[in-house]
Protein backbone atom coordinates (compact mmCIF):
# COMPACT_ATOMS: atom_id res chain seq x y z
CA UNK A 1 0.00 0.00 0.00
CA UNK A 2 1.36 3.33 -0.88
CA UNK A 3 2.16 6.14 2.16
CA UNK A 4 -0.26 8.82 1.92
CA UNK A 5 1.57 12.27 1.14
CA UNK A 6 0.83 14.70 4.12
CA UNK A 7 -0.77 18.06 3.24
CA UNK A 8 0.39 21.58 4.24
CA UNK A 9 -1.36 24.61 5.43
CA UNK A 10 -0.53 28.23 6.97
CA UNK A 11 -2.03 31.15 7.99
CA UNK A 12 -0.22 34.39 9.22
CA UNK A 13 -1.96 36.37 12.16
CA UNK A 14 -1.52 39.61 12.90
CA UNK A 15 1.46 38.30 15.33
CA UNK A 16 2.70 34.68 15.04
CA UNK A 17 1.67 32.26 12.40
CA UNK A 18 0.59 28.76 12.58
CA UNK A 19 1.41 25.88 10.22
CA UNK A 20 -0.31 22.65 9.94
CA UNK A 21 0.65 18.89 8.21
CA UNK A 22 -2.54 17.05 7.96
CA UNK A 23 -1.96 12.98 7.08
CA UNK A 24 -5.21 12.38 4.69
CA UNK A 25 -4.69 8.79 5.25
CA UNK A 26 -5.71 8.45 8.84
CA UNK A 27 -5.96 12.00 9.98
CA UNK A 28 -2.86 12.81 12.12
CA UNK A 29 -0.74 15.99 11.86
CA UNK A 30 1.14 18.57 13.54
CA UNK A 31 0.69 21.84 14.45
CA UNK A 32 3.05 24.82 15.06
CA UNK A 33 2.51 27.96 16.25
CA UNK A 34 5.64 30.56 15.65
CA UNK A 35 5.39 33.13 17.94
CA UNK A 36 7.01 36.66 17.03
CA UNK A 37 10.15 36.15 19.23
CA UNK A 38 10.80 33.06 17.43
CA UNK A 39 9.52 30.48 20.21
CA UNK A 40 7.90 27.52 17.77
CA UNK A 41 5.13 25.16 19.55
CA UNK A 42 4.48 21.71 18.40
CA UNK A 43 1.42 19.75 18.65
CA UNK A 44 0.42 16.21 17.83
CA UNK A 45 -2.87 16.42 16.38
CA UNK A 46 -5.83 13.87 15.85
CA UNK A 47 -7.83 15.54 13.44
CA UNK A 48 -11.70 14.20 12.38
CA UNK A 49 -12.51 13.86 8.62
CA UNK A 50 -13.83 17.61 8.20
CA UNK A 51 -10.46 19.08 8.62
CA UNK A 52 -9.64 20.53 5.45
CA UNK A 53 -13.05 22.10 5.24
CA UNK A 54 -12.71 23.33 8.60
CA UNK A 55 -8.99 25.11 7.39
CA UNK A 56 -10.28 26.10 4.72
CA UNK A 57 -13.04 28.53 6.66
CA UNK A 58 -10.79 29.24 9.06
CA UNK A 59 -8.84 31.06 5.75
CA UNK A 60 -5.48 28.55 6.06
CA UNK A 61 -3.65 28.40 2.59
CA UNK A 62 -2.00 25.29 1.54
CA UNK A 63 2.00 25.91 1.98
CA UNK A 64 5.02 23.35 0.95
CA UNK A 65 6.13 20.87 3.00
CA UNK A 66 9.99 22.65 2.12
CA UNK A 67 8.64 25.50 4.56
CA UNK A 68 7.02 23.37 7.30
CA UNK A 69 9.86 20.92 7.84
CA UNK A 70 12.19 23.72 8.09
CA UNK A 71 10.36 25.13 10.38
CA UNK A 72 9.47 22.07 12.38
CA UNK A 73 13.42 21.36 12.29
CA UNK A 74 14.00 24.38 14.63
CA UNK A 75 11.81 22.79 17.24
Amino acid sequence: MAKAISQYFKRIFDDYQVLVMVNPSDFTGIELIVHPDGKIEKTEMEFDEEIFEDLEADEFKPCGALEFQLTLAKV
